[in-house]
């Protein structure tokens, strides 16, 4: 009986025809929380990772804390069209699981697979040999100009790994197997810190590399990560195998359906990170002290994130299988569902937020500054932490449906836009310095929400087809 109050269920499908029997509401819930705890978790793990990485380095000195978080949107750009590519694998992978079409699944993944090696070639020899111009571009000063081009030049050379976990990984939480995923990303996490611990304070006989080694160590992760992902797809008897009688060639009606989404979310992933990257260099021209104080907060911010991408990402595979099977009602209630454990978690992580704000960013640093910084920054998380993990549930849902488009609308005009525009104008114009501008990015979160609250209400969304 709570547990109906809570969800509601039956609120989510008022007005709609039900396609069939609709399962218990704990059977809903158990079946949402089944897919979507490994990928929380995993998307945790990346995210407590990049923390740690901060606190490594944050014993190298304020610097060096800006240097890496200066290299974060290059790197993000560099992985862009990865990502959307992604973002299709996973829709057509789910849909396809809910066709029970095997055989169309692997074929989407391993023409997802070719071009990804074909673009990683390219990309990843363009960002290593052109580095130095690209960290310039991003906002780098004289003090952390020569260790971020370092940082960056080593994970771009290495990126091959990371883009072949992310498309096989991609494919297998389509399908539902979010475990898998997880996994890899648990033990390349470990593998990164224990590497961090040995190569930037050169301990038990490593050489001391400082930020260098922290991007070694990285690479090091994704290269299990990768063998991990490779294995994972080589079992005959899975939904996703890339073993048997599997072409290595393209197919008209694959690549349309991979561009079809993929060309959309490619579109929407370059207006994020246009509109990070400019974010990114409006904050830096506060000074290297101002923008090391916000890079802490943006790695504890990615932690609420890893809430809502994991939410996300068991969205996109449910509301994906649920079409699939002709089933419009269940697409709309898993969809619901995310959102209430999205609002749950928001509720959790604001309380920790608040109670613990000084002692987390103690973690990183002592200066009087940061931590008056970091005050301020905790303060406006605490609200933001609602608005962030809804619009990210929300906008999986829309993935899920294939409706690309609007969500890649919605980040042309929220982060391309409103984010830097509204971060500017409270940062400089009206003197509010750092506060300024985590107020704009506070509003881009506000606009974000409502868009796709609105329409995610409306539910034309399930009545796509890719």
């Amino acid at each position: 009986m709570i547990l109906s109050k809570l969800l509601r269920t039956h609120a989510m499908v008022r007005g709609h025809e039900l396609e069939g029997p609709i399962p218990t509401d704990g059977a809903l819930l158990k079946e949402t929380l089944r897919i979507a705890w490994p990928s929380m978790l995993e998307s945790f793990l990346v995210a407590l990772v990049g923390f740690i990485d901060t606190i490594m380095v944050s014993s190298l000195g304020t610097a060096a804390i800006a240097a890496v978080g200066l290299t974060t949107q290059p790197k993000f750009i560099c992985l862009a069209v990865f990502l959307s590519l992604n973002v299709a694998v996973s829709a057509l992978v789910a849909r396809r699981r809910g066709e029970d079409d095997s055989a169309k699944a692997n074929r989407v993944l391993v023409q997802s697979i070719l071009i990804t090696l074909g673009l990683t070639l390219v990309i990843s020899t363009a960002a290593v040999v052109f580095a130095d111009p690209i960290m310039r571009l991003a906002g780098t000063a004289p003090d952390t100009h020569e260790e971020a081009t370092a940082y960056f030049r080593i994970i771009s050379g290495g990126m091959v790994f990371n883009t072949l976990t992310m498309v096989i990984n991609a494919a297998q939480r389509g399908a539902g197997n979010t475990r898998i995923a997880m996994k890899t990303n648990i033990v390349a996490n470990a593998v990164n810190i224990c590497f961090n611990y040995l190569l930037i304070g050169g301990n038990l006989g490593f050489p001391r590399l400082g930020v260098r080694g922290a991007a070694i160590a990285t690479v090091l992760g994704t290269v299990v990560a990768c063998g991990m992902s490779l294995r994972s797809a080589l079992h005959r008897d899975h939904f996703i195998s890339l073993r048997g009688r599997i072409r290595i060639s393209f197919d008209r009606e694959t690549l349309r359906a991979i561009m079809n989404i993929g060309s959309s979310t490619l579109a929407e992933q370059m207006f994020l990170r246009i509109g990070f990257l400019t974010y990114s260099i409006i904050v830096a021209n506060l000074g290297t002290t101002a923008f090391a104080a916000h890079q802490v907060g943006m790695n504890i911010m990615s932690i609420s994130f890893s809430f809502g991408d994991g939410l996300s990402v068991a969205s996109v595979a449910l509301v994906g299988r649920s079409l699939g099977e002709k089933r419009r009602d269940l697409a709309r209630i898993y969809g619901g569902i995310c959102q209430k454990v999205g609002v749950f978690f928001s509720a959790v992580l604001s309380i920790i937020y608040l109670v613990f704000s000084r002692q987390i960013f103690l973690l990183f640093s002592d200066e009087t500054d940061i931590l008056s910084y970091g005050d301020m920054i905790m303060r406006l998380m605490v609200v933001v932490v609602f608005l962030q993990i809804s619009q990210v549930v929300f906008t999986g849902c829309l993935r899920g449906a294939g409706d690309a488009k609007y969500t890649a609308l919605v980040s042309l005009i929220s982060v391309a836009f409103v984010r830097p525009f509204s971060g500017w104008l409270l940062c400089y114009p009206l003197g509010l310095g750092l506060f300024g501008a985590w107020l704009g990015l506070a509003t881009d979160q506000l606009v974000r929400f409502l868009m796709t609250y609105i329409r995610f209400r409306k539910g034309k969304w399930v009545n796509l087809k890719i």
